[in-house]
């Protein structure tokens, strides 16, 4: 593992933030409802990923453009789901912003606003070779998977 910047970790976080920080002003309908019920043990789980996800994906320089190899095809599947993630979101701002369409999936990846980034970035973690990345988007993908499914599950879908 390299310390170093990570150009392409800030890819996909620019990626990442783009959209949430349009959806803030686009929230679904009767969102604050389902908020407030949120597990506190996934919701901190989530905070805490977020946080290590977003720092060590710009501090490790692993996760950079190599040489052509067998092994890039992660950073190529990585990158194929974030652009998937972007067309997810492009659909949610299109449609009514109901919580139905919040927690829809997309291509059979069940809460994909949630699964696409953390699978993603897993597949970041496994091109760069980074086991320290890779527990970070296991932490983040418990607290955030998980608090999407419930709210899914509360919705009644």
């Amino acid at each position: 593992m390299q310390l170093g910047f990570s150009y392409v970790g800030l890819i996909f976080l620019v990626m990442l933030m783009l959209p949430n920080i349009v959806w803030t002003k686009n929230q679904p309908k009767d969102y604050e409802k389902y908020v407030v019920n949120e597990n506190k043990v996934l919701l901190a789980f989530e905070r805490i990923g977020e946080v290590l996800v977003s720092c060590l994906a710009l501090i490790f320089s692993d996760f950079n453009f190599k040489p052509w190899s067998n092994w890039s095809w992660w950073l190529v599947a990585a990158f194929a789901l974030m652009v998937l993630y972007e067309i997810f979101w492009i659909r949610y701002f299109r449609s009514e912003k109901t919580m139905k369409d919040f927690y829809s999936s997309i291509l059979g990846i069940p809460v994909a606003g949630a699964t696409l980034p953390v699978l993603a970035f897993l597949l970041l973690a496994i091109y760069g070779k980074n086991i320290i990345l890779g527990v970070a988007v296991l932490i983040l993908g418990i607290g955030h998977i998980g608090i999407h499914l419930m709210h899914k599950k509360e919705i009644g879908e």
